[in-house]
């Protein structure tokens, strides 16, 4: 048996497993691509990440006529010429959602963070994050950083300061498909740690059209499209597109004293 097939046994053994409080966590996502993952919560009782769609990278790509094609080509075709046009050393920030909660006013926004394409870069955006008090799961090893997106969620609630909700570093072949999902639930109020998990956050594929949130009394909300740039405002659950992320982001906030049960990609 080859280390690719105990890997691939190991990762059918925890398919659809779901993960409790832990900080740069590994998980691992559902489906055939089952790649391991880290997602950073920092209050986040529930983890969850699902799907059935994608297919098992290998080593070559092939173009439409099914002649393999060198991806340092393929590379060298496709990337933009500078860092700064790249968003490497300052991140693309888009706002998920917002409301008013007890009187208070809340807001989810997400950083997105371009791709390295060197160590170099990786190392100077590493300090450009630190920066912005944002630290990526492998901050010890910037080589790591080289090729991947780098996102972070966060959560502003009344006249506190933004904190980190969420983060990880994806390469391409990481993008989400079909019905993937990836979320986290937590309180709606930092300061309520113990409270409800009444704030869902999470990613999916370009091509989702709802995601239903449901709480534990049977209930449920349902996160449905639109286009970037609609009003964050509206008090509606909603899957939108953020500035430099392959994948669509949703959020669902639970009405008060209810809590998260589970979410998922949803044809409604």
């Amino acid at each position: 048996m080859t280390d690719r097939d105990i890997a691939l046994l190991l990762a059918d053994a925890a398919d659809e497993v779901e993960i409790g409080i832990a900080p740069y966590q590994a998980v691992i996502r559902g489906g055939r691509r089952r790649r391991a993952r880290r997602w950073a919560l920092a209050t986040a009782a529930a983890l969850v990440i699902t799907g059935t769609s994608g297919t098992l990278a290998l080593a070559g790509l092939r173009d439409g006529n099914g002649v393999e094609v060198s991806p340092a080509v393929t590379q060298q075709a496709t990337v933009p010429s500078t860092p700064e046009e790249r968003h490497v050393y300052a991140p693309q920030e888009t706002m998920l959602a917002a409301g008013t909660e007890r009187g208070e006013e809340w807001y989810i926004s997400v950083d997105v963070w371009g791709a390295p394409l060197t160590k170099a870069e990786a190392e100077a955006q590493l300090k450009a994050m630190d920066g912005r008090h944002e630290e990526p799961w492998d901050k010890d090893h910037a080589s790591a950083l080289v090729g991947k997106t780098t996102y972070f969620v966060r959560r502003t609630f009344g006249s506190g300061d933004p904190g980190l909700l969420m983060g990880d570093s994806a390469a391409k072949e990481d993008t989400m498909r079909g019905t993937d999902l990836k979320s986290g639930a937590t309180s709606l109020d930092p300061k309520k740690t113990d409270g409800p998990q009444r704030l869902v956050v999470g990613q999916v594929a370009s091509t989702a059209q709802a995601v239903t949130c449901t709480w534990k009394d049977g209930s449920s909300t349902v996160a449905r499209r639109v286009a970037a740039g609609a009003d964050v405002n509206s008090g509606e659950a909603t899957i939108r597109p953020a500035a430099g992320s392959p994948d669509y982001w949703f959020v669902c906030v639970a009405p008060a004293g209810k809590t998260y049960e589970s979410a998922e990609v949803t044809t409604d």
